[in-house]
């Protein structure tokens, strides 16, 4: 294995799943915002769980996403 090979991969997955998350999470907080649903002073719990075919990795992940 080579180490640096390794980190690069995961860094450019981590990197792509980072800008996708905050896309998505952007767009339902504006379509929330937009069809009612949401208010704007809210606090949302979220979770991400990691998995990684081939591994026996599942990893759970759990913050807030704040509003206001």
């Amino acid at each position: 294995m080579d180490e640096e090979t390794l980190n690069l991969s995961v860094r450019k997955f981590l990197k792509k799943v980072g800008i996708t998350a905050q896309r998505e999470i952007e767009a339902a907080v504006r379509e929330g915002l937009e069809n009612g649903t949401l208010t704007g002073d809210e606090t949302l719990p979220a979770v991400v769980t990691l998995t990684v075919d081939g591994l026996s990795l599942e990893h759970r992940i759990e913050g807030t996403v704040e509003l206001d």
